[in-house]
């Protein structure tokens, strides 16, 4: 039996997110935004959903090698439990370091540092394709006759330990930090300072980065994000934006060589013709700014409660996706992604978001009444999106009444 320990373990996040909240407000420390948690937030929503469609294709893969090229028939006892968490540390390891070394990766991976912050809502930052390659660097220990039940068992652990380290409540962990990955240490990997950039990679342990040259101490204060930023909240974009700039480069490349590499080289790298090799700029700490648009007042409950919709329906399909017809189960799933686009459109104020959400909202109410779904689920959505038709109408309203009103 197959548990999903990160989903069972969703409501605890969310449990470490609201107390390191509340001790930033009381410290008032700004550690959080609200557009940028939203933000955040959104992206570990459609991890997860979009995760739906290839959990067992990942799965099966594994399972596959090892019931038929396994080496060695290894026992479940407490040794072989130790040597695979070493195992799958040390493959993590290797994936991470990679993904920030080869451009096709890397245009997965940036979307978990996007984020000019660095609170616990950045360890649900998880990009939506990732998990399509990232089990490939496993694929040895299927061979080595690892137990999948074991292997799935530790990688989540792996995973789950992970969160707590993006945090800048914790500064130091002692005599810890010689041997741990901790959030000094993964703060240090979320920086964009030149120094700190490809550096501790590790996932439970730091010895791997001690042992390959890749580890750097914290030192002079973390800029985080990523050297160009993406300037946006629209989860959709932040999950295709790279691979646009690597096309769009692979475009103006004449040849074949270069076109080929500009996926397969570091970030930074360009063609000969384009300049060449391009490394990070440093950090103008007299200029330096964050994304941060202004957003109406008026319009931050409506995304509150939409995005909580959001993550109902969310919910409720990775409770239901098991039984649910595939039309239902991917309708469900786009009506949720548009529902994180609008509130990034909302935030940002797209000239676009007003029509888009009118269609969202109809769309919604369509998605839910027309297809197999409960019928108590059924008359909940369709009840929360005419009641935000109605609210979102309204919002118009008076914004336009506003607008007509003549400057004295």
């Amino acid at each position: 039996m197959k548990v999903d320990y990160i989903a069972l373990s969703v409501p605890v996040f969310f449990i470490l997110i609201g107390i390191e909240l509340a001790w930033s407000f009381y410290k008032k420390l700004d550690y959080y935004r609200f557009n940028d948690s939203i933000s955040n937030l959104s992206q570990g929503i459609g991890q997860q959903l979009t995760g739906i469609f290839m959990k067992t294709a990942v799965f099966f893969g594994y399972l596959y090698i090892f019931e038929h090229w396994r080496l060695f028939d290894l026992p479940k006892n407490i040794w072989v439990w130790l040597l695979l968490f070493l195992g799958v540390d040390f493959f993590y390891y290797w994936f991470h370091r990679m993904s920030h070394q080869v451009n096709a990766l890397w245009a997965a991976h940036i979307v978990h540092h996007q984020s000019e912050e660095y609170n616990l809502t950045v360890a649900l930052r998880q990009s939506w394709f990732q998990g399509w390659f990232s089990w490939i660097f496993y694929l040895p220990l299927a061979f080595l006759g690892f137990d999948p039940l074991m292997f799935l068992t530790l990688s989540a652990f792996n995973t789950l330990y992970q969160f707590w380290i993006h945090t800048r409540v914790i500064k130091s962990m002692g005599p810890l930090e010689y041997i741990l990955n901790t959030p000094s240490h993964h703060r240090v990997h979320h920086g964009s300072n030149p120094k700190y950039i490809d550096k501790n990679h590790a996932g439970t342990l730091i010895i791997w980065d001690r042992l390959f040259g890749t580890f750097q101490k914290e030192e002079e204060e973390v800029y985080y994000g990523i050297t160009t930023p993406l300037a946006s909240w629209n989860p959709l974009w932040a999950n295709v934006h790279y691979w646009d700039e690597l096309w769009n480069t692979a475009k103006q490349s004449p040849r074949w060589a270069d076109k080929i590499n500009v996926f397969l080289k570091p970030p930074g790298w360009f063609p000969a013709h384009l300049g060449g090799f391009k490394s990070a700029p440093e950090i103008d700490t007299l200029r330096y700014q964050k994304y941060n648009p202004a957003c109406q007042q008026k319009l931050v409950p409506y995304v509150v409660f939409q995005f909580v919709i959001g993550l109902a329906a969310a919910i409720a399909i990775l409770f239901l996706y098991p039984t649910l017809p595939v039309l239902a189960l991917v309708s469900g799933v786009i009506y949720v992604i548009l529902t994180l686009v609008t509130c990034s459109a909302l935030l940002e104020e797209k000239k676009w978001q007003v029509k888009f959400e009118f269609a969202r909202l109809v769309l919604g109410i369509l998605i839910v009444l027309l297809q197999d779904f409960p019928i108590g689920y059924q008359v909940i959505f369709s009840g929360l999106n005419i009641c935000s038709l109605v609210w979102f109408y309204n919002l118009q309203k008076k914004n336009n009444n506003a607008e007509e009103i003549p400057e004295v």
